[in-house]
């Protein structure tokens, strides 16, 4: 063999070797980014266990024509609406029931009526179409308006069907749907219904939606990765380690409230085949969507700033830009106008006396 051979044998080796190396090493800069290991091999920073459901509320509206979808734009526009001129009734608030929010039809009794027998006489469903209905009991011991409840006797009952929530202002059919229910309610305790006057109410529903759908808000920030990708262990990994837990969807993670119980601060979600994946170090994940409810978070637990921090914090542990929906970066001074819009909205809640966070919110915004 002449050395010539012997050479060009060499050189082609050479070259083979490297384009081996470099397809090994393209490989592994482009696979998933995976979590850090101990030396144990477990994952260090193990993601806590899922929350209950009644902690973990669906943030996504509604995709049908005219119904919660019309109301969820993210507040990019530095001009919100004007305040509605929404009137706030005066009437004293009772019990979980409230004249701002809720159609409230007193029941008389004939006698008093025990909470065994007033359970065992509640409607089979708790709505009227898409609205809740709730029935409450005068307490004759401690004088408050309660859910009915074993052992207890009640002096006076009151039956209310929500005004408006996100799928829409109450309507005529829905409101007829309430007077059956809470009619067959008083006849079975032997009492006495006073209803308002539909169309009065009717019309209250759409003035009180009308007001809800100007001043709703859920924000919504992407996160993409600008280089290698992410597993779902990678992203799990990343957020536990600022305080979030595992929802009850996979691929959905959620930063619980100060006070057990309450809607999650904020909610990190990223697509769940790769979570559900039969090798998901393999799953190859390049963006993940941080939303906020505005409505449902209490304005003291700071939701903006820590999603702005929670945002900013990834993108720079993880490679990745902060984008809107439509792929454009998110700058500070973007950010600025979006949390200036928000003051704005919280002073406007705050004044129709529906905090963000409170109870009365969270129904309304639902």
């Amino acid at each position: 063999m002449s050395s010539l051979t012997v050479a060009l044998a060499i050189v082609g080796g050479l070259v083979l070797a490297a384009v081996v190396g470099y397809n090994a090493w393209m490989s592994r800069r482009n696979a998933p980014r995976q979590p850090e290991l101990g030396e144990d091999g477990e994952v260090l920073g193990t993601v806590p266990a899922p929350l209950s459901r009644d902690e973990d509320p669906v943030l996504h509206a509604s995709e049908e024509p005219g119904g919660a979808a019309d109301r969820h734009e993210p507040l990019f526009d530095p001009a919100l609406p004007a305040p509605s001129a929404l009137p706030i009734p005066t009437a004293d608030r009772r019990g979980g029931l409230d004249p701002l929010i809720d159609v409230i039809a007193p029941i008389t009794l004939d006698s008093r009526v025990s909470g065994d027998a007033a359970l065992a006489s509640m409607p089979a469903t708790r709505r009227a179409g898409s609205k809740p209905v709730a029935i409450e009991g005068l307490n004759e011991l401690t004088r408050e308006w309660e859910p009915a409840a074993p052992g207890q006797r009640y002096g006076a009952f009151q039956a209310g069907v929500q005004l408006a929530n996100r799928t829409g202002a109450l309507n005529e059919i829905e409101y007829s749907e309430f007077v059956v229910k809470a009619q067959a309610f008083a006849d079975a305790v032997n009492g006495a219904p006073e209803f308002p006057e539909m169309l009065d109410e009717v019309a209250r529903a759409r003035e009180l939606d009308q007001f809800a759908s100007e001043h709703d808000a859920q924000l919504g920030f992407v996160l993409r990765a600008l280089h290698a990708a992410w597993s779902p262990g990678y992203v799990q990994q990343n957020a536990a380690r600022l305080g979030f837990v595992a929802g009850i969807i996979p691929g959905r993670m959620v930063l619980p409230a100060s006070e057990l119980g309450l809607p999650p601060i904020l909610g990190l979600a990223f697509d769940t085949q790769a979570a559900l994946a039969d090798d998901p170090a393999q799953s190859a994940i390049r963006e993940l969507t941080l939303s906020l409810d505005v409505p449902q978070v209490d304005r003291g637990e700071r939701p903006f700033q820590r999603m702005r921090e929670t945002a900013a914090t990834l993108a720079k542990e993880m490679d990745g830009v902060v984008t809107d929906s439509d792929g454009q970066l998110l700058r500070e001074e973007t950010m600025d106008a979006i949390g200036a819009d928000l003051e704005q909205l919280y002073d406007t809640l705050d004044s129709r006396e529906l905090s963000a966070g409170s109870p009365l919110a969270r129904r309304l915004f639902s």
